[in-house]
This record gives C-alpha cells, sequence and structure tokens, in this order.
C-alpha cells in the first residue's frame, strides 16, 4: 500500500475511533462496556497515528497521538496517556514546533505528579533544544535547561547519582553558555564555579574543571581585569592542577597583554593556544570582548 492508501486508512480508523468515544458516552454503553469502547478506540488513534507517520503526515499524527493521549488519560492511564502526549511531540517536531511543545508539556505534568522527575528532566531538554533550533528564544531555553537541571539535582540521592549529575552539570553549563552570551556574566560565573567544583575532585571529571574554571575567568575578565585576577588566584588555590593548563597560562598571558594595553601580546597570545586547541564560537566572542576593551585595538579580529 503506497502513502495515499496508509493516509485514507489513518483517516477511516480516526473517524472509528471518534465513534467509539461518541457510543462510550450513551447511558448503557456507560453501565455495560463504556471503558472497552474507549480502550478500543485508544488503539484505533495510536494505529493511525503511526500510518500517518508512514505517510509522513506529521501533524495529523501528532493529533492522533493527542486523542489517544486524553483518552488514555480518561481511563486512569497516566503513564500510556504520557507516553503518548510524548510521541504527539516527536511527531509534531516536525511540523508545528510550539504544539510539539505543548505536548511535552502535557507529559512532564503527568510524570512530575508520578514523581518521575528524571524522565521529566529529559523532556525539557527536549523544549529546550526546540526553543533553540527551531523557534531561537534563548530565554526560554534557558528556564527549561534550567527546570532540566533542578529535577536532576533533587534525583541524586538514588543509585545512578553520577549519570544524574552529569545530566545536571549538562543541563547548567547550556545556561551558562547563554547567560554569558547575553552578558549575564555573574550567573554565569556562579555555574561555571559550582560546575567546576564539583568535578575537581572526580577521578573522571576532573580534567574538565579546567574548562569551566577559564570559562569563569573570562567572563570576570569582561566585567573587572581585577576581579579576573583574584578569581584566577582563587581557582589555582583550590584545584592546583589548573595552574599547570594552557587554559591557565593563557589567562595570565591576557591579563598581562590587558594590563599593558598591548593588542599585538593579547592577539599572539590567543593564536597559539588555538594553534593547539581550536576556538570554538563561544570563546572566540569572549576573547573578542576582552579584546575591545584594549585602547586603539584593530579590526576586532583575533587572528
Amino acid at each position: 500500500m503506497d502513502n495515499t492508501g496508509k493516509e485514507r486508512e489513518a483517516v477511516q480508523l480516526m473517524a472509528e475511533a471518534e465513534k467509539r468515544v461518541k457510543g462510550s458516552h450513551s447511558f448503557l454503553r456507560g453501565l455495560f462496556g463504556g471503558n472497552t469502547r474507549v480502550e478500543e478506540a485508544c488503539e484505533m488513534y495510536t494505529r493511525a497515528a503511526n500510518m500517518f507517520k508512514i505517510a509522513k503526515n506529521w501533524s495529523a499524527a501528532g493529533n492522533a497521538f493527542c486523542q489517544a493521549a486524553k483518552l488514555h488519560m480518561q481511563l486512569q492511564s497516566k503513564h500510556d496517556s504520557a507516553t503518548s502526549f510524548v510521541d504527539a511531540g516527536n511527531a509534531y517536531k516536525k511540523a508545528d514546533p510550539q504544539e510539539a511543545i505543548n505536548c511535552l508539556n502535557a507529559a512532564i505534568d503527568i510524570y512530575t505528579d508520578m514523581g518521575r522527575f528524571t524522565i521529566a528532566a529529559k523532556h525539557h531538554i527536549t523544549i529546550a533544544e526546540i526553543y533553540e533550533a527551531e523557534l531561537v528564544d534563548i530565554e526560554k531555553a534557558i528556564a527549561h535547561y534550567e527546570q532540566a537541571a533542578d529535577y536532576y539535582k533533587g534525583e541524586e540521592s538514588n543509585r545512578q547519582v553520577v549519570i544524574v549529575k552529569d545530566s545536571a552539570n549538562k543541563c547548567l553549563l547550556k545556561v551558562a553558555a547563554y547567560a554569558a552570551q547575553l552578558e549575564q556574566y555573574q550567573k554565569a560565573i556562579e555555574i561555571y564555579e559550582q560546575v567546576g567544583t564539583n568535578t575537581m575532585d572526580n577521578p573522571l571529571l576532573k580534567y574538565s574543571a579546567k574548562e569551566y574554571f577559564f570559562k569563569a575567568a573570562l567572563c570576570h575578565f569582561i566585567v573587572d581585569e581585577l576581579n579576573a585576577k583574584l578569581a584566577l588566584e582563587k581557582y589555582e588555590e583550590m584545584f592546583p592542577a589548573f595552574t599547570d593548563s594552557r587554559e591557565c597560562k593563557l589567562l595570565k598571558k591576557l591579563l598581562e597583554a590587558h594590563e599593558e594595553q598591548n593588542c599585538e601580546a593579547y592577539t599572539e597570545a590567543v593564536k597559539e593556544f588555538d594553534s593547539i586547541s581550536r576556538l570554538d564560537q563561544w570563546l572566540t566572542t569572549m576573547l573578542l570582548r576582552i579584546k575591545k576593551s584594549i585602547q586603539g585595538e584593530g579590526d576586532g579580529d583575533l587572528k
């Protein structure tokens, strides 16, 4: 059967499911087997949704999964309802990002009501990614990453504490990166310092700590040179391994160049670092912001 045939069959299933739901509302049906008809309708909506997916009619698939989700809730089947809302969200992601968010939020409400905070956090991340990539609303993306991190942190008492902490940290680092881009430097600093402190004593994660202290120091640097010097001293004292890192050595060169208002020395230090560890877009942006505070800097380039 081609996709057109699948779509036609899906439409018929939707109509049949609707009839079952209406039939379940009659008085006699309510007394004799009303729930059975609702269960049958649930199954039909789900089958129809999967046929719409095959036909790549994503909006129709999302709508069908939503109908199934609502009926599952009517049947007091919270888990099945949440699963259907997630399926609806995944279908809508391909056609209607805002509707995808609505469905995922509905699933999150159910999961939090059930005390399933880790899975709720996962769906908050999905919503944040939709706001990042599709709707380009960074403030809302930040809010959902923060909520995900809070839920993960609330679950740290369970057996998978390392995995949960790592998931929370990933969300927080997303928030910090965006906060710095939006010039919310104090917020970014607090997160980078918190994650750096959390990871520096972990044998598996401590090598990442230097990156977080480096980023925190750059945020300090943009705000105030003296703050950056004091922060650098604090990080070296807290985490002695930071002193020998390339990141720490770069910071010291940049601070010296900035103090001397030496634009060439600043650029040379960045070029030397970049030749071994390629600068990503975030680092490039932060380093350019610092460079612009050097008097007489030229074309706003780092190379």
